[in-house]
C-alpha cells in the first residue's frame, strides 16, 4: 500500500506561516523533514515552492497550481494543476508527502494515510493553517518531546498519526 504522508511543523493554533514565511526557526524539525523526505515525491503548492531559495535536493517536487501558464526551469520539479494530477505522477512510489501549503494540506488530508507533525507549543498570528486532526480517524502513534533549547526558541513536539481503518 501507498503511503501518502502530510508532513508539517503546525503552531498549537494550527498556524503554518504568514506572507509566505515560516514563523519559527527549529534547525532539528528541518533535519527531521530531510531526512523523511530525501528520496522521495514531495507534492506542494506554488507558493510553498517559491518559499524556497532553490528546490531542494534529492526529491522530485510536483507543484500544484491553478496557473495553466506557471513554467519552472529548474530540473526535477514538474507543474500540475490538481492534487489527483500530482498523486497520479506518483502512482509508481511507496511513499509520497505533501508538504503545503495551507490549502495543498487541506486538499491533501482526505488522501493521506499518515501525517508527520511538529507541533511547535506555542500560538501566532498567521495567513495558513494545517486542518483540524479529527481523533475519529487519526491515531497516535510516536510522540517525542523536544525543549526549547539554546538553537530552538519554541518547546514543539514530532506526532506521527496513522489513519484510522
Amino acid at each position: 500500500m501507498k503511503t501518502i504522508t502530510l508532513i508539517a511543523a503546525a503552531a498549537e493554533n494550527n498556524a503554518l506561516g504568514k506572507d509566505n514565511d515560516l514563523l519559527w526557526h527549529l534547525p532539528d524539525d528541518f533535519k527531521r523533514f530531510k531526512t523523511l523526505t530525501t528520496g522521495h515525491s514531495i507534492i506542494m503548492g506554488r507558493k510553498t515552492f517559491e518559499s524556497f531559495k532553490k528546490p531542494l535536493p534529492n526529491r522530485k517536487h510536483i507543484i500544484i497550481t491553478r496557473d495553466k501558464k506557471y513554467t519552472t526551469d529548474f530540473d526535477d520539479c514538474f507543474i500540475v494543476h490538481s492534487l489527483d494530477a500530482a498523486l497520479k505522477m506518483t502512482e509508481k512510489e511507496t511513499s509520497v508527502f505533501i508538504i503545503g501549503g495551507g490549502e495543498i494540506y487541506a486538499l491533501g488530508l482526505e488522501e493521506a494515510n499518515k501525517i508527520e507533525l511538529t507541533r511547535v507549543h506555542d500560538s501566532f498570528k498567521a495567513d495558513a493553517f494545517f486542518p483540524e486532526i479529527d481523533a475519529e480517524n487519526w491515531e497516535i502513534t510516536q510522540e517525542e518531546y523536544h525543549p526549547k533549547d539554546e538553537k530552538h526558541q519554541y518547546d514543539f513536539t514530532y506526532i506521527s498519526y496513522i489513519r484510522k481503518r
